[in-house]
């Protein structure tokens, strides 16, 4: 641990992609900035290491990176002087259904569309008009919920279409990989398909994958966060890994403090600090179902039957609309699905610096109740079997994190949940609490940065940056 000077401008708790990407704004700002970080290294669940066998590199939890690239934070960043280098499959996503079909998410907005078949022209009608309003549409979509709207006419559109569930979305397509398509993307949101607002994290990403891609870092996600503390370094910043924070009395003196923690560890942390009323709301933050965390050593690629499925980063095995909304349905009934939506991402494919000998690596994971120890391996495994048999046949190693032992490895992963919150249109909106400027508690000393505020999961960086400027301007009057 460095050593640490009695007074800072500025001191970020946690090192996650948004604490880091805080800690950048403000030092780019000319302030002194401390980033405290309570493990070894810095990226909080971006992370990456050797967890199966020697030599093969594993992120631990987020893999796939399509806000990473949209980031209008990590866009402005001379990352890649820091040794991020983004890597596109051939194809950001495939989704296997019976009889070796699989739908497949082109980088290509035509080619996805003709894929399609039937929902060529509908597939069309919903993102071409989006597509066109190019980056600039998903800066907004990363910017506070309550700004004012500089595409006023895109979000209109975005607005009407992402505020459905997904059930009612799917309804514009006729055929199931159009719909299948639609449910994957929609199940990241961690919502049953039928509530409203499930459909707009589909469209987020969707919109994404024609815009930006779906890359992963060459190296591993661990290669992301270094770049971030390298660039911090590089402006001056100081990263104290190894201190943990309980107390606001285990910080040196500084003008303000951001937390990329949850809200409820906030309230644990800043005691009497914050008035009560305020931490009694921050503790009634709600957060969603957690996850179930598998990684393997394969002694070859997956054996899919789609021949797409081979060419993609990221594969959704859950079969057809119906199925995945089923299975998205369980955790919100405090039960696990027999037959999960799997989230599968094959980084190696596509980076050959993670792995040697001939040997594959695969990412995996499926939702589950909040909290849950339950062993999802062989149910997941089953559902991967299904579309790729054989699959059982070249697992050499397996690592697995039920949800308790994630929230252990990460401790802003509430019971597992990877998104800081539930994303139903409420928190959607207003996280933690309804505020103009939530990132900011009543204490003008005292900011939360993390993925439970604005504009919520994802590996981006912005919650920190939107933090950080509001912290400039409350604290330093600073524009």
């Amino acid at each position: 641990m460095p050593r640490l000077d009695p007074s800072y401008d500025a001191i970020v708790v946690g090192s996650g992609p948004n604490g880091l990407g805080a800690a950048v704004t403000l030092a780019q700002a000319g302030l002194g900035v401390l980033v405290c970080e309570a493990r070894d290294s810095v990226g909080g669940s971006a992370r990456s290491d050797e967890g199966t066998l020697p030599g093969l590199i594993h992120d631990v939890c987020s893999a796939i990176h399509p806000t990473g690239a949209a980031s209008p934070l990590f866009r402005s960043l001379p990352l890649e002087r820091h040794g991020l280098e983004w890597v596109h499959p051939e194809l950001p996503l495939a989704h296997p259904l019976e009889g070796g079909r699989a739908a497949v998410l082109e980088r290509s907005l035509d080619a996805t569309a003709r894929g399609l078949g039937e929902d060529e022209r509908a597939y069309r009608r919903l993102l071409k008009p989006l597509q066109s309003a190019g980056l600039p549409l998903l800066d907004q979509l990363l910017s506070p919920p309550l700004g004012v709207p500089y595409l006023p006419l895109a979000m209109a559109r975005f607005g009407l279409s992402a505020l459905r569930s997904a059930r009612s979305r799917s309804r514009t397509f006729a055929g199931e990989p159009a719909r299948a398509l639609l449910a994957g993307n929609a199940a990241h949101s961690v919502l049953p398909l039928e509530d409203r607002g499930s459909a707009a994290v589909g469209v987020v990403l969707t919109l994404a994958a024609h815009l930006v891609g779906w890359p992963l870092a060459r190296g591993g996600t661990q290669r992301l966060s270094d770049a971030l503390a390298a660039h911090l370094e590089s402006l001056g910043g100081t990263i104290a890994t190894g201190t943990e924070i309980r107390d606001l009395a285990d910080l040196p003196q500084s003008r303000v403090v951001l937390f990329d923690v949850s809200p409820r560890q906030l309230v644990t942390i800043a005691g009497g600090a914050l008035p009560d009323g305020y931490g009694a709301r921050l503790q009634r933050f709600r957060h969603g179902p957690g996850v179930f965390k598998v990684d393997w050593a394969l002694d070859g690629p997956v054996p899919w039957t789609a021949e797409a499925c081979r060419r993609a980063g990221t594969v959704h095995v859950g079969g057809t609309f119906d199925e995945v909304a089923e299975a998205e349905r369980a955790p919100w009934r405090g039960e696990v699905a027999e037959r999960p939506f799997v989230l599968l991402a094959q980084q190696s494919l596509f980076d050959e610096t993670r792995v040697s000998g001939g040997r594959q690596t695969l990412w995996g994971y499926c939702h589950v109740p909040s909290g849950s120890t339950v062993d999802m391996t062989s149910r997941i495994e089953a559902q991967v079997e299904r579309f790729a048999p054989g699959f059982r046949e070249r697992i050499l190693e397996r690592r697995t994190l039920n949800s308790e032992e994630l929230e252990a490895y990460n401790p802003n992963l509430i019971g597992g949940d990877i998104t800081g919150g539930a994303n139903d249109l409420r928190q959607l909106l207003a996280r933690p609490v309804p505020s103009v400027t939530p990132w900011a508690t009543p204490n003008p000393r005292l900011y939360l940065c993390s993925s439970s505020t604005p504009p919520g999961g994802g590996v981006h960086g912005m919650c920190g940056y939107h933090a950080a400027r509001a912290a400039l301007s409350r604290a330093f009057g600073r524009s």
